[in-house]
């Protein structure tokens, strides 16, 4: 947790992506794009082959991964056929309840609003804004976030930069700090010239090889979890 640099200047904008930083999505994004997987390829495919392909580059839209796991085992999977498959287990379907009900927050509502004393805070996700609606509308902490950018607001989705420069709005990206756990959030704020943060628990599968990967990424900093950034700063 030690500062790998000084920042400068301290930000005063501070954007996070979702999933993996502020959700845990194991149980709901995660497990259902290997049960998707698992049902169009009918492979039994592992959890370590779901680490794998979630490390790429361009993987961040658990569809776009569907559809590439599927295609390289051999059941070509447009994006819409993959799309249209995780729906069956994300949600609730047929009687069973989806996936989504497994979700659980990583940080309070309380640990946001003393961040919101300090800093403006966004969101940039690649969730859609269903999904995203289903998990905070609710939730005391999504008042503090002033701009909540979504795939369905942006023409491009990570690892394009348009969702940052759209909270930027031609402000200075130096005054901006974008936490992500995903190498397309890194590339999406090094295109945008924002400094970033890595989120990287201990004990992560292959953490040596994806923290190397976020350093060539210029990640300023790896955090073992979000609630770590006040402290860093």
């Amino acid at each position: 947790m030690r500062r790998a640099k000084r920042l400068d200047p301290i930000p005063e904008i501070l954007i996070f992506d979702v999933d993996g930083v502020l959700v845990d999505v194991r149980g709901s994004f995660w497990r259902s794009a290997l049960e998707t997987t698992r049902f169009l390829t009918g492979k039994r495919v592992t959890w370590a082959e779901l680490y794998k392909w979630k490390n790429k580059p361009g993987n961040n839209d658990d569809w776009s991964m569907v559809s590439n796991w599927a295609t390289a085992l051999g059941r070509p999977t447009t994006y819409e056929q993959a799309r249209d498959a995780f729906q069956r287990f994300y949600w609730d379907s047929d009687g069973r309840p989806g996936n989504v009900r497994r979700e659980k927050m990583l940080v309070t509502a309380e640990q946001v609003e003393k961040w919101a004393g300090r800093f403006e805070l966004n969101l940039f996700t690649g969730r859609t804004r269903r999904e995203f609606a289903y998990s905070f509308e609710r939730w005391a902490g999504t008042r503090h976030f002033r701009t909540v950018v979504t795939m369905d607001d942006v023409a491009r989705k990570k690892p394009y930069p348009d969702g940052l420069l759209k909270i930027l709005r031609g402000r200075d990206p130096r005054a901006a700090l974008y936490v992500g756990d995903n190498i397309d959030d890194g590339l999406a704020a090094q295109a945008a010239g924002v400094p970033f943060i890595a989120i990287l628990p201990k004990g992560t599968y292959e953490y040596r090889e994806r923290a190397m990967k976020f350093r060539e990424l210029a990640a300023i900093a790896l955090l073992p979890r979000a609630s770590a950034i006040g402290e860093w700063l």
